[in-house]
């Protein structure tokens, strides 16, 4: 059924909450998993102030770092038997996610949702982008993490 499942990652920690249900999917079909990070840094250039140096060196630090993340998630998840490859590309992230996609003909996206709070419901999000621009099976799995605010963790930790 699913053979080749992209998993796009932003190098947060909610983006990875997804991975145990990929794991799951991934042995249970015998597929491959591609991680992907799309920087955006370049393709928003036009909405940037500064000099070309200056977005230059960001973009470059930006893959550099993501590259890192993608290569240390692949390999962790490799050591679990799993078929995985990484690609960053810059993209503005939804478009560049639904195009990967239908460029590799991949059966599956599985993305997480970070459950932004109320611009999310002005502003869209990414998975939503890619849920309603997919031409193939989006698996969402919305993931949030609550704090308390930092006085109020305080006051309940009795400091």
């Amino acid at each position: 059924m699913f053979k080749k499942i992209l998993v796009p990652l932003d190098g947060s920690e909610l983006s990875v909450k997804i991975l145990p249900q990929v794991e799951d999917l991934a042995k249970k079909y015998q597929a491959d998993i591609t991680l992907i990070t799309l920087g955006h840094l370049a393709s928003a250039a036009g909405a940037l102030e500064g000099s070309l140096e200056v977005l230059k060196d960001a973009t470059a630090h930006e893959k550099k770092i993501s590259e890192k993340f993608l290569e240390k998630t692949a390999n962790s998840l490799k050591e679990k038997g799993l078929t995985v490859a990484w690609v960053y590309e810059e993209a503005m992230p939804a478009h560049g996610i639904v195009a990967y996609a239908e460029k590799r003909k991949m059966d599956l996206i599985a993305i997480a949702t970070h459950g932004k709070g109320e611009f999310a419901w002005v502003l869209g999000s990414v998975a939503e982008k890619v849920l309603s621009h997919a031409t193939v099976p989006v698996l969402l799995f919305r993931v949030m993490e609550f704090k308390a605010p930092a006085l109020k963790a305080e006051w309940f930790m009795g400091s």
